[in-house]
C-alpha cells in the first residue's frame, strides 16, 4: 500500500517502540517523517534505518524548546504537515502516596504538556485534511493501582483529542486517540518484567499475550489514513481485549 505518498508526518517519541514502529510503517507507505527522541544513539539508528526519508530531531517535548526544534525542523525541510503522531511518554508507576512533586512534574510535562503544545506549535503547519493521532493508553479506561499519575495523564490527552476533534473539525483536521495495552517496547519489556508480572499480565487479556509495536502502528495507520475519513474524536483501543473482556478459565 502506498497510502501516504508524498505526505509528512512529525512523529514523537520515534526512535524506539510504538513511534519508530509508526515511522516504519509511514515510510514503507510513501511518507516523508521526523522524528524527535531524547537519545541520539537511538536517534541515530531510526534514522540511519528509515532512509532518506526521515529527518531526526534530538528533543525532548517535555520542554517547550524540545517541541518548537520539531515544529521547526518540519517548517524548514517540509513547510507543512500531513499527520502529526504525539507519541512520545513516559510512566511513572508507584503507591499514590508516594509520588513526589518531581514525578508530578516530569511526568505531566511529557505526557500531557508535551502532547498539548505538539499539537498547538504544529497548527500553523497543518495542511488541509491533516490527521493527528494521539497515544493514549488503556489505563484511561480502567482504574489501576500504581498508576495515579500515569492513567490521569493519559484520560488528559484523550479528553484534549476530543475537545480538539470539535475546534478543528471545521478545518477539515481529524484527531482521534489509541490506547495500547500491554505492548512489547523498550518502555516496558516484557523479557525483562519479573515472570511472575509477565504471567499475570498475560492471563488478563484474551489474546494470551503481550501486543507488538507493529499492532499499534496498524491502528494509528488506519486513523491516519483514508480508510478513517469518517472516524474523529474517537479512541481506539489495541489491548488483545484487556479492558472489555474477562479471560475463560
Amino acid at each position: 500500500m502506498s497510502r501516504f505518498t508524498d505526505q509528512v508526518a512529525l512523529i514523537t517519541g520515534g526512535s524506539s517502540g510504538i513511534g519508530l514502529a509508526t515511522a516504519r510503517r509511514f515510510v514503507a507507505e510513501g511518507a516523508h517523517v521526523v522524528i524527535t527522541g531524547r537519545d541520539r544513539r537511538r536517534l541515530d539508528a531510526a534514522v540511519a534505518e528509515l532512509g532518506d526519508r526521515c529527518v531526526g530531531v534530538a528533543a525532548d517535548v517535555g520542554d517547550p524548546d524540545g517541541v518548537d526544534a520539531a515544529t521547526t525542523a518540519v517548517r524548514e525541510r517540509h513547510g507543512r504537515l500531513d499527520i502529526v503522531v504525539a507519541n512520545a511518554g513516559t510512566g511513572t508507576f508507584k503507591p499514590f502516596a508516594e509520588i513526589t512533586v518531581a514525578d508530578f512534574e516530569r511526568t505531566v510535562a511529557v505526557n500531557f504538556r508535551g502532547v498539548f503544545f505538539t499539537i498547538q506549535r504544529a497548527l500553523p503547519l497543518l495542511a488541509e485534511g491533516a490527521r493527528i493521532v494521539v497515544n493514549a493508553s488503556w489505563t484511561l479506561h480502567r482504574g489501576n493501582a500504581t498508576a495515579s499519575l500515569y492513567s490521569a495523564t493519559k484520560a488528559a490527552v484523550h479528553n484534549l483529542a476530543r475537545t480538539l476533534a470539535a475546534e478543528l473539525g471545521p478545518r477539515g483536521v481529524r484527531i482521534n486517540s489509541v490506547s495500547p495495552g500491554y505492548i512489547d517496547t523498550p518502555m516496558y519489556p516484557e523479557a525483562e518484567l519479573d515472570p511472575a508480572e509477565a504471567a499475570a499480565n498475560r492471563g488478563r487479556v484474551p489474546a494470551g499475550r503481550f501486543g507488538r509495536p507493529e499492532e499499534v502502528a496498524a491502528a494509528i495507520a488506519f486513523l491516519a489514513s483514508p480508510e478513517g475519513s469518517y472516524i474523529n474524536g474517537q479512541d481506539l483501543i489495541v489491548d488483545g481485549g484487556l479492558v472489555a473482556v474477562v479471560p475463560g478459565g
